[in-house]
Protein backbone atom coordinates (compact mmCIF):
# COMPACT_ATOMS: atom_id res chain seq x y z
CA UNK A 1 0.00 0.00 0.00
CA UNK A 2 1.45 3.29 -1.05
CA UNK A 3 2.36 5.80 1.68
CA UNK A 4 0.76 9.16 1.22
CA UNK A 5 2.33 12.35 2.52
CA UNK A 6 0.29 14.56 4.80
CA UNK A 7 -0.99 17.70 3.23
CA UNK A 8 0.13 20.74 5.23
CA UNK A 9 -2.65 23.15 5.86
CA UNK A 10 -1.90 26.83 5.40
CA UNK A 11 -1.25 28.71 8.65
CA UNK A 12 -4.00 30.86 9.91
CA UNK A 13 -3.37 34.55 9.87
CA UNK A 14 -2.91 34.72 13.61
CA UNK A 15 -0.44 31.86 13.49
CA UNK A 16 1.79 33.47 10.85
CA UNK A 17 5.13 34.72 12.11
CA UNK A 18 4.97 38.38 12.93
CA UNK A 19 7.11 40.63 10.72
CA UNK A 20 10.32 41.74 12.48
CA UNK A 21 10.19 45.32 13.71
CA UNK A 22 11.77 47.85 11.40
CA UNK A 23 15.21 48.89 12.56
CA UNK A 24 15.46 52.56 13.37
CA UNK A 25 18.71 54.45 12.86
CA UNK A 26 20.05 56.98 15.34
CA UNK A 27 18.04 60.15 15.47
CA UNK A 28 19.78 62.93 13.59
CA UNK A 29 20.24 66.07 15.64
CA UNK A 30 19.33 69.39 14.17
CA UNK A 31 21.98 71.96 13.37
CA UNK A 32 20.75 74.04 16.29
CA UNK A 33 21.12 71.08 18.69
CA UNK A 34 24.60 70.28 17.41
CA UNK A 35 25.61 73.91 17.80
CA UNK A 36 24.24 74.05 21.35
CA UNK A 37 26.06 70.83 22.26
CA UNK A 38 29.35 72.16 20.83
CA UNK A 39 28.94 75.42 22.74
CA UNK A 40 28.31 73.57 26.02
CA UNK A 41 31.39 71.41 25.45
CA UNK A 42 33.55 74.44 24.66
CA UNK A 43 32.24 76.22 27.76
CA UNK A 44 33.00 73.26 30.01
CA UNK A 45 36.48 72.91 28.53
CA UNK A 46 37.18 76.60 29.09
CA UNK A 47 35.88 76.38 32.67
CA UNK A 48 38.18 73.42 33.38
CA UNK A 49 41.16 75.38 32.06
CA UNK A 50 40.23 78.47 34.06
CA UNK A 51 39.81 76.42 37.23
CA UNK A 52 43.17 74.73 36.63
CA UNK A 53 44.91 78.07 36.01
CA UNK A 54 43.57 79.57 39.23
CA UNK A 55 44.49 76.43 41.16
CA UNK A 56 48.03 76.38 39.77
CA UNK A 57 48.33 80.03 40.73
CA UNK A 58 47.34 79.09 44.27
CA UNK A 59 49.10 75.77 44.92
CA UNK A 60 51.40 75.19 41.94
CA UNK A 61 51.31 72.58 39.18
CA UNK A 62 52.31 69.65 41.35
CA UNK A 63 49.47 70.04 43.84
CA UNK A 64 46.82 70.85 41.22
CA UNK A 65 45.25 67.38 41.03
CA UNK A 66 42.42 66.37 38.72
CA UNK A 67 40.15 65.97 41.74
CA UNK A 68 40.87 69.52 42.91
CA UNK A 69 40.49 70.95 39.41
CA UNK A 70 37.12 69.31 38.79
CA UNK A 71 35.91 70.20 42.29
CA UNK A 72 36.82 73.84 41.67
CA UNK A 73 35.01 73.65 38.33
CA UNK A 74 31.94 71.99 39.84
CA UNK A 75 31.95 68.88 37.62
CA UNK A 76 32.47 65.17 38.24
CA UNK A 77 36.04 63.89 38.14
CA UNK A 78 35.22 61.64 35.19
CA UNK A 79 34.13 64.64 33.14
CA UNK A 80 37.76 65.74 32.99
CA UNK A 81 38.66 62.87 30.64
CA UNK A 82 36.04 63.91 28.11
CA UNK A 83 38.22 66.94 27.39
CA UNK A 84 41.80 66.00 28.31
CA UNK A 85 43.48 62.58 28.23
CA UNK A 86 45.65 63.40 31.25
CA UNK A 87 46.53 66.12 33.73
CA UNK A 88 49.75 66.83 31.84
CA UNK A 89 47.80 67.28 28.61
CA UNK A 90 45.82 70.02 30.34
CA UNK A 91 48.98 71.62 31.74
CA UNK A 92 50.49 71.64 28.25
CA UNK A 93 47.56 73.79 27.08
CA UNK A 94 47.32 76.24 29.98
CA UNK A 95 50.14 78.68 29.31
CA UNK A 96 49.75 78.87 25.50
CA UNK A 97 45.99 79.36 25.88
CA UNK A 98 46.07 82.13 28.46
CA UNK A 99 49.26 83.54 26.99
CA UNK A 100 47.40 84.24 23.75
CA UNK A 101 44.61 85.75 25.83
CA UNK A 102 47.16 88.12 27.38
CA UNK A 103 48.65 89.01 23.98
CA UNK A 104 45.19 89.76 22.61
CA UNK A 105 44.54 92.03 25.58
CA UNK A 106 47.78 93.89 24.87
CA UNK A 107 46.90 94.22 21.18
CA UNK A 108 43.53 95.75 22.05
CA UNK A 109 45.14 98.19 24.50
CA UNK A 110 47.65 99.33 21.90
CA UNK A 111 44.85 99.78 19.37
CA UNK A 112 45.80 101.67 16.23
CA UNK A 113 48.94 103.25 17.68
CA UNK A 114 51.81 102.61 15.24
CA UNK A 115 54.60 104.82 16.61
CA UNK A 116 57.14 102.50 18.15
CA UNK A 117 57.86 104.18 21.50
CA UNK A 118 54.21 105.07 22.14
CA UNK A 119 53.07 101.53 21.30
CA UNK A 120 55.87 100.01 23.40
CA UNK A 121 54.83 102.08 26.40
CA UNK A 122 51.19 101.08 25.98
CA UNK A 123 52.17 97.43 25.70
CA UNK A 124 54.44 97.69 28.74
CA UNK A 125 51.56 99.00 30.84
CA UNK A 126 49.03 96.57 29.35
CA UNK A 127 50.99 93.46 30.30
CA UNK A 128 51.32 94.77 33.86
CA UNK A 129 47.57 95.37 33.97
CA UNK A 130 46.83 91.85 32.78
CA UNK A 131 49.21 90.31 35.33
CA UNK A 132 47.78 92.46 38.10
CA UNK A 133 44.20 91.51 37.20
CA UNK A 134 45.11 87.81 36.79
CA UNK A 135 47.69 87.10 39.51
CA UNK A 136 47.50 83.33 38.91
CA UNK A 137 49.15 83.83 35.50
CA UNK A 138 52.53 84.63 37.02
CA UNK A 139 52.89 81.19 38.64
CA UNK A 140 51.42 79.43 35.60
CA UNK A 141 54.16 81.11 33.57
CA UNK A 142 57.13 80.74 35.90
CA UNK A 143 56.61 77.10 36.90
CA UNK A 144 55.84 76.00 33.35
CA UNK A 145 59.50 75.90 32.35
CA UNK A 146 59.90 72.88 34.67
CA UNK A 147 56.39 71.44 34.99
CA UNK A 148 55.15 72.02 31.42
CA UNK A 149 58.23 72.70 29.24
CA UNK A 150 56.39 72.16 25.96
CA UNK A 151 53.84 74.80 26.97
CA UNK A 152 56.58 77.18 28.07
CA UNK A 153 58.37 76.81 24.74
CA UNK A 154 55.17 77.46 22.75
CA UNK A 155 54.39 80.55 24.81
CA UNK A 156 57.90 81.95 24.56
CA UNK A 157 57.89 81.40 20.79
CA UNK A 158 54.55 83.20 20.43
CA UNK A 159 55.71 86.20 22.50
CA UNK A 160 59.07 86.35 20.74
CA UNK A 161 57.58 86.09 17.24
CA UNK A 162 55.07 88.87 17.92
CA UNK A 163 57.79 91.11 19.31
CA UNK A 164 60.00 90.58 16.26
CA UNK A 165 57.10 91.41 13.93
CA UNK A 166 56.45 94.56 15.96
CA UNK A 167 60.11 95.58 15.64
CA UNK A 168 60.13 94.83 11.92
CA UNK A 169 57.12 97.07 11.34
CA UNK A 170 58.83 99.86 13.28
CA UNK A 171 62.01 99.49 11.23
CA UNK A 172 60.02 99.47 7.97
CA UNK A 173 58.54 102.86 8.99
CA UNK A 174 62.03 104.30 9.44
CA UNK A 175 62.33 103.78 13.20
CA UNK A 176 65.13 101.76 14.82
CA UNK A 177 67.36 102.90 11.99
CA UNK A 178 70.54 102.24 13.97
CA UNK A 179 69.81 98.50 14.11
CA UNK A 180 69.99 95.96 11.31
CA UNK A 181 67.27 93.43 10.57
CA UNK A 182 69.54 90.66 11.88
CA UNK A 183 69.66 92.35 15.30
CA UNK A 184 65.90 92.52 15.86
CA UNK A 185 65.62 89.06 17.43
CA UNK A 186 68.24 90.01 20.04
CA UNK A 187 66.46 93.31 20.69
CA UNK A 188 63.25 91.34 21.28
CA UNK A 189 65.06 89.15 23.83
CA UNK A 190 66.44 92.19 25.64
CA UNK A 191 63.10 93.98 25.84
CA UNK A 192 61.26 90.84 27.00
CA UNK A 193 63.88 90.26 29.72
CA UNK A 194 63.77 93.88 30.88
CA UNK A 195 59.99 93.79 31.15
CA UNK A 196 60.03 90.46 32.96
CA UNK A 197 62.22 91.73 35.79
CA UNK A 198 60.25 94.96 36.15
CA UNK A 199 57.01 92.97 36.44
CA UNK A 200 58.63 90.53 38.85
CA UNK A 201 59.77 93.36 41.14
CA UNK A 202 56.49 95.25 41.21
CA UNK A 203 54.09 92.30 41.24
CA UNK A 204 55.81 89.76 43.46
CA UNK A 205 58.19 91.80 45.61
CA UNK A 206 56.71 95.27 46.01
CA UNK A 207 53.18 93.98 45.45
CA UNK A 208 50.62 95.15 42.86
CA UNK A 209 49.77 98.84 42.85
CA UNK A 210 46.07 98.96 42.12
CA UNK A 211 46.21 97.35 38.70
CA UNK A 212 48.48 99.94 37.10
CA UNK A 213 52.25 100.22 37.12
CA UNK A 214 53.72 103.27 38.93
CA UNK A 215 54.20 106.26 36.63
CA UNK A 216 57.82 106.64 37.68
CA UNK A 217 58.54 103.10 36.49
CA UNK A 218 56.88 103.78 33.14
CA UNK A 219 58.88 106.99 32.72
CA UNK A 220 62.16 105.23 33.49
CA UNK A 221 61.38 102.40 31.08
CA UNK A 222 60.46 104.90 28.36
CA UNK A 223 63.76 106.80 28.85
CA UNK A 224 65.65 103.51 28.80
CA UNK A 225 64.25 102.32 25.47
CA UNK A 226 64.45 105.75 23.86
CA UNK A 227 68.09 106.16 24.86
CA UNK A 228 69.04 102.68 23.76
CA UNK A 229 66.93 102.26 20.63
CA UNK A 230 66.66 105.76 19.20
CA UNK A 231 70.35 106.56 19.61
CA UNK A 232 71.90 103.10 19.57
Amino acid sequence: MARTSAVRKPAKPDEAAAAPPRARGPRKLSEASLQARAERAAKTREELMAAAARLVGEVGYRDASIQRITAACGVAAGTFYLYFPSRQALFDELLPHFGLQMLDYVRRRIGQEERFFEAEELGFKAVYEYLSDNPWFWRVLNEAEVEAPAAWARHHEAVHDRYIKFLRRAKARGELKHYSASELATLADLLIAARDYVYRTHLTVAGPSGGSIPKSVVQTYRRFIESGLANG
